[in-house]
C-alpha cells in the first residue's frame, strides 16, 4: 500500500487547471481536488454506464485518455515534458542545443538528421524523470543534462523529436506516438515552410484544442531582411487563427508565438524565460490531460447529446393507455356491463308474468341451439346458442337458414326485425360484417342476442343461467369448445378458424411502436435503439397478458352486480302486490260474467284488474327509467377497472423498461456534462 507523505507547500500547489496534488512515496501524485479529477471520474463512470449500449470502438478513445491520465499521475509531477517538433531543416535541433547550452543533439546537412529522440533533463527537487523518459521510449544513451544547469528551468525534460515530415515512416510514427504523451510542444517553423499544408492540416488544426500547452516558434529570422520577420510572424498568426488555434495575447490563455534565431541566439532568452514560467507553474500535465478529455468528449458528443428534450410526456402515456384500453375493449365492456345491469334490473323489477316469459324464451333458445342453429361455447366451456358474450365465438343463424360464423370482439346482435340479423360494431373492426345471417369471419362484434335466436333470452341469460358477459376480449376464441393447434379456432360446420388475437394484436403492436417512437425521439442513435429494444422486449407476451386481464375483468362481472339495490326488492314486492290485484280483479270479473257471483259486482272487480294490469307495466317502465343512472355508473366503473388493469399491465411491461432506459440515458448525460466541463 502506498504511503502518503507530506503535501507540498501552498506555493508549490499547481493551479494550471488541474487542481491540487498530494505526493506519494514513489514520486507520483494523486489529484485530490479540482475540476480535472472530477472530469476524469465522470468520464470513467460514463464509460462504465455505456459499455452495454455503445460498441468498444466508440469508447476506445476515451478509454485511452483514462489510461494515459492514470499512467501520468503515477509518474513524477515535479517534471514537465516539453517536446520540440518541426519539419526537416527547420532548426529544431539547433534550438534544442541552444536551450541546453551545449551540442546535445546532432545537427548537419544530412536529412533526416534526428533519427531517434534526444532528451535533456534539468534536475528537479525530486527524482522521477527516468520513469517519464522510459514511458516516452527515449534510449538511455540519448539522455543528457544541460551544460549550465540553470535553476530557472528546473524540472524541465526537453525532447528533440525526429522530423514530422521525415521520409522514414518509422520516424513519423514515432513523432505521432510521442506527441500523445508529452505535456507540451514547441513547434519550430522556418520562413520557407511555416505555411506548409502538412504541418497545418495534420497537426496544428487537429491539435487546436491544445493551444494552452503549445509554443509556435518562427526560427531563422536572421535570414529575413528588415521588417520581413514581423510580416512573416503576422502571417503565421493569421494561419494559426484560421486553424482555430487560440493565441495567448494580452494575458489570455493560448499558444505563445515567438520569433527567434537559434543560430545567433536572438530571441532564445525570451523563449527560455517563457519556458521557465511555464515549467514553474507545474500545470502543463493537467492542461494537457484536460485537453485530452475535451477532445475525447467532443468525439463522443454525437452519442450522448440529444437533439431535443427527451422523455415520455403525459400525453404519450395517456395515448398508450387509451390504445391498450381499445385493445381489451374497455369501452364496449362498460357498455355491455351497463346493459347487463339494466337487464338484471328489468328482471328484478318486472312482473311475474314478464319473468315467466323470459324463462320460456330462454328454454326456447336452448332448443334452437340443440338443433344446430348457432352453437357456441363461452370461454369457460359453457354451451349456448350463438354468441353468448363479448368475444366468444358462435355460429349464428338467419331466418333464411344460412349459417354464419360468429365473430369475436365487442358488439351486439339483434334478430327479429324484418327477418334480418343486424350486427352493430362497438369495438375494433375485424375482417368482415355479418348481414342477414350470412357468414362473416373475424368481425369484432358482441354477440348479445335479444330474442333468443342465439341461445340467450331477452333477459340476457344463457341456457345455463349465466349472463351474457361470458367473454374473451383479446385472444381466447372458441368454437364448439375446441381450439386449434395454432391458437385458431375451428367454427361449427367446418367454418374457417378465427383467432381472436388477430383483432387486438395489431392495436397492441401499434401502441408499443408509437410509445417507443415518442420515447426515442431526439435521442442519440444508440440510446434510441436501446429504448426501442426495451419496448420490444416488453411487448413480447403483452397481448397474452392483456387477454388475462380481460378474462379477470370478465370473471369479476359474471353474475351481475355484487350488491343488489334495495329498491329492486321494493319494486319486486310492489309488482307482486299488483299481480295479486290483477289476479283478484280478473277472477272477480270472471265470476260476474259466468254468474258465479253477483252480476252487478263486476264494477268492483274492474278496479283491481285495471290497477294490476296497468300498474305493473307502469312500475316496470318507471324502474327502467330510474335504472339508467345506476346502470351507467356500473358500466363506467367496469370500464374504468378494465382500463386501469390494462394500463397497469402496459406500464409494467413496456413503460417501466422504457423509463429505465431513459433514466439510464439521463445518468450518462449528466456524467457526460461533468466530463465535458459544461
Amino acid at each position: 500500500m502506498e504511503a502518503m507523505v507530506q503535501p507540498r507547500s501552498p506555493a508549490d500547489v499547481e493551479t494550471g487547471g488541474g487542481g491540487a496534488y498530494r505526493w506519494v512515496a514513489d514520486g507520483g501524485r494523486r489529484a485530490v481536488a479540482g475540476g480535472l479529477r472530477g472530469r476524469l471520474d465522470a468520464l470513467r463512470e460514463l464509460i462504465a454506464l455505456s459499455r452495454t449500449r455503445l460498441d468498444g470502438r466508440t469508447l476506445e478513445g476515451a478509454g485511452r485518455v483514462l489510461e494515459t491520465a492514470d499512467e501520468r499521475y503515477r509518474l513524477s509531477g515535479e517534471h514537465t515534458v516539453v517536446a520540440i517538433a518541426g519539419a526537416t531543416g527547420s532548426g529544431k535541433s539547433s534550438l534544442f542545443n541552444a536551450l541546453a547550452g551545449a551540442n546535445r543533439s546532432q545537427v548537419g546537412p544530412r536529412r533526416p538528421t534526428t533519427a531517434e529522440p534526444v532528451a535533456c533533463v534539468w534536475p528537479g527537487s525530486r527524482p522521477g524523470a527516468d520513469g517519464l523518459l522510459h514511458r516516452l521510449g527515449v534510449p538511455t544513451h540519448r539522455r543528457h543534462a544541460p551544460a549550465d544547469g540553470s535553476s530557472e528551468l528546473r524540472g524541465l525534460i526537453l525532447i528533440d523529436l525526429p522530423d514530422h515530415d521525415s521520409s522514414a515512416t518509422e520516424h513519423r510514427a514515432q513523432v505521432d506516438r510521442m506527441l500523445e504523451l508529452v505535456d507540451a510542444v514547441i513547434w519550430v517553423v522556418d520562413p520557407e515552410k511555416y505555411a506548409d499544408a502538412v504541418l497545418h492540416e495534420r497537426y496544428l488544426r487537429p491539435l487546436a484544442g491544445y493551444a494552452e500547452v503549445m509554443f509556435v516558434v518562427l526560427n531563422q529570422v536572421d535570414r529575413l531582411p528588415g521588417d520581413a520577420a514581423d510580416q512573416v510572424v503576422d502571417d503565421l498568426r493569421r494561419l494559426l487563427d484560421e486553424d482555430g488555434l487560440a493565441l495567448g495575447e494580452h494575458g489570455e490563455p493560448g499558444a505563445a508565438v515567438l520569433a527567434l534565431s537559434a543560430a545567433t541566439g536572438r530571441g532564445v532568452g525570451e523563449l527560455r524565460e517563457a519556458l521557465g514560467q511555464f515549467v514553474a507553474e507545474r500545470g502543463a500535465a493537467d492542461r494537457r490531460l484536460a485537453a485530452d478529455v475535451d477532445a475525447a468528449t467532443e468525439r463522443l458528443r454525437s452519442v450522448y447529446v440529444a437533439q431535443s428534450r427527451v422523455g415520455l410526456t403525459e400525453r404519450a402515456r395517456a395515448e398508450f393507455d387509451d390504445r391498450l384500453a381499445e385493445a381489451v375493449g374497455a369501452v364496449a365492456t362498460g357498455r355491455a356491463a351497463e346493459r347487463d345491469w339494466l337487464r338484471y334490473a328489468e328482471r328484478a323489477c318486472g312482473s311475474p308474468w314478464s319473468r315467466m316469459r323470459m324463462r320460456m324464451r330462454g328454454r326456447r333458445g336452448s332448443r334452437w341451439g340443440a338443433r344446430g342453429f348457432g352453437v357456441g361455447t363461452t370461454d369457460v366451456g359453457m354451451t349456448g346458442a350463438g354468441t353468448t358474450g363479448v368475444g366468444t365465438t358462435g355460429v349464428g343463424a338467419s331466418r333464411g337458414g344460412r349459417t354464419g360464423a360468429g365473430a369475436a370482439g365487442v358488439g351486439r346482435t339483434d334478430a327479429g326485425r324484418g327477418g334480418a340479423a343486424r350486427r352493430r360494431r362497438i369495438g375494433w373492426a375485424g375482417a368482415g360484417r355479418s348481414q342477414d345471417g350470412r357468414a362473416a369471419t373475424g368481425q369484432a362484434c358482441a354477440g348479445r342476442s335479444r330474442t333468443g335466436w342465439n341461445g340467450e333470452g331477452a333477459e340476457g341469460l344463457t341456457d345455463s343461467g349465466r349472463t351474457g358477459m361470458q367473454q374473451s376480449l383479446v385472444g381466447r376464441q372458441w368454437a364448439a369448445g375446441h381450439p386449434g393447434a395454432d391458437g385458431a379456432v375451428a367454427g361449427a360446420g367446418g367454418a374457417p378458424a378465427v383467432d381472436g388475437r388477430a383483432a387486438a394484436r395489431p392495436v397492441v403492436e401499434h401502441a408499443v411502436r408509437t410509445v417507443a417512437a415518442e420515447a426515442a425521439h431526439g435521442l442519440p442513435a444508440p440510446w434510441a435503439h436501446a429504448v426501442r429494444d426495451a419496448a420490444d422486449r416488453g411487448a413480447y407476451g403483452l397481448p397474452e397478458a392483456l387477454d388475462k386481464v380481460a378474462a379477470d375483468a370478465e370473471e369479476s362481472l359474471r353474475g351481475g352486480p355484487a350488491v343488489k339495490p334495495r329498491w329492486w326488492t321494493v319494486a319486486a314486492s310492489l309488482q307482486g302486490m299488483l299481480s295479486v290485484l290483477q289476479v283478484v280483479g280478473v277472477l272477480w270479473l270472471l265470476g260476474a260474467v259466468t254468474g258465479v257471483g253477483d252480476a252487478t259486482a263486476w264494477i268492483s272487480g274492474l278496479l283491481p284488474a285495471v290497477l294490476g294490469s296497468v300498474g305493473g307495466p307502469a312500475l316496470a317502465w318507471m324502474c327502467r327509467v330510474v335504472a339508467r343512472g345506476p346502470a351507467r355508473r356500473y358500466g363506467q366503473d367496469a370500464e374504468r377497472r378494465l382500463r386501469s388493469a390494462a394500463a397497469a399491465c402496459g406500464r409494467a411491461r413496456v413503460l417501466e423498461p422504457v423509463a429505465a432506459e431513459l433514466l439510464r440515458y439521463r445518468e450518462v448525460r449528466e456524467q457526460y456534462a461533468v466530463a465535458s466541463g459544461v
